[in-house]
């Protein structure tokens, strides 16, 4: 049993049923939530047949040694930015042996927050070999750290059906 809401654990064991259909492998580059998203997947038996690894990339360093992430791009556009969550995103698959990766990066709060990036702010991108891809910003608002991280690990399965069907 998963600490999950039992809808949660669902959407993600139909993503590994769809994955595994389709003979694609997951990888996950979080910040912000920490590996709760490869928690979730891989609290699903059989789950190893999908799931090739997480990265928790929590720090900028990691980002970089972790994910190829430019320093340069974090010190002009921020850790929590669409374009870093591109290159965790993109980086995940050249790191890993991954078909399709998400990426996680955003403020949970309860502080950190600025008037131009307010906690509760997340971004992410998912990106499938030979695939555009996928951008996705979401403003949950000031909802409890808690309430920031479950919402986002949410919209990160969200993201890797969308890969997933493409």
């Amino acid at each position: 049993m998963t600490p999950w809401p039992a809808e949660a654990e669902a959407r993600a064991a139909a993503l590994l049923d769809l994955c595994r259909a389709r003979g694609l492998k997951i990888a996950t580059a979080e910040s912000c939530t920490g590996g709760l998203l490869a928690g979730l997947l891989t609290a699903i038996a059989g789950s190893s047949d999908v799931v090739e690894r997480g990265f928790v990339t929590y720090s900028n360093a990691a980002k970089a040694e972790m994910l190829g992430v430019e320093p340069r791009l974090i010190a002009a556009r921020g850790a929590v930015s669409a374009e870093v969550a591109r290159a965790m995103a993109e980086g995940a698959l050249l790191n890993g042996r991954a078909d399709v990766a998400v990426a996680v990066t955003g403020i949970a709060g309860p502080s950190g927050g600025s008037a131009e990036k307010p906690v509760g702010l997340v971004h992410f991108a998912c990106a499938r070999l030979s695939h555009d891809t996928l951008l996705r910003q979401c403003r949950f608002g000031d909802v409890g750290r808690e309430g920031v991280r479950a919402a986002a690990v949410l919209v990160a399965l969200e993201l890797l059906e969308a890969q997933a069907r493409a």
